[in-house]
């Protein structure tokens, strides 16, 4: 008699047995705990001071949509940015137009205490994308402000990640 195994009868064990090794590593999950978890709690207490400019505009939006301090705590720590956006040309032709352009978002970002004013945290983030320069001004700037948006993501999500790993490092186990 010829049985024909089920394929998730026999992926079970090999699952199982690449399982084993992964348990000692000491791995976790940054947000263990989710919306309660002491990340997620340190992270809801960071007031974003004001940025300049329309990146600072997206950048600081984009970091309060991830913070979602939505639980109206007493804010104990203020991130303080300052945004570098530079666009550089890069393709020339032989009759002088660019071709090509960098958008470089460069973030310098400081998490501070605002019981005692100490610098907990100071670091930068940043990312970088190219634009297509074409016949059309407009089109050529709906590319530029496009790219500013998702270079504005990109920093934020750097920004958000880099605090969450000084919390979970920081925070003591059970807060």
């Amino acid at each position: 008699m010829n049985r024909v195994r089920s394929p998730a009868l026999l992926l079970a064990p090999m699952l199982a047995l690449l399982a084993v090794p992964l348990a000692g590593c000491g791995l976790h999950p940054l947000y263990a705990g989710g919306g309660s978890g002491r990340v997620a709690m340190a992270l809801a207490q960071v007031e974003v001071a004001p940025i300049e400019g329309k990146a600072g505009y997206l950048v600081g939006n984009a970091i309060k949509d991830r913070l979602a301090n939505t639980r109206g705590n007493t804010p104990l720590y203020r991130l303080e940015i300052k945004l570098d956006d530079k666009i550089i040309g890069l393709g020339v032709r032989s009759d002088d137009t660019i071709t090509r352009e960098r958008r470089t978002l460069r973030a310098r970002y400081q998490l501070i205490d605002l019981a005692n004013g100490a610098v907990l945290l100071d670091a930068t983030a940043g990312s970088d994308a190219g634009v297509d320069v074409v016949g059309s001004e407009y089109a050529t700037i709906a590319a530029e402000d496009t790219a500013l948006e998702r270079l504005s993501a990109i920093v934020a999500d750097q920004i958000i990640a880099r605090m969450a790993l000084y919390a979970e490092r920081t925070s003591p186990p059970g807060s």
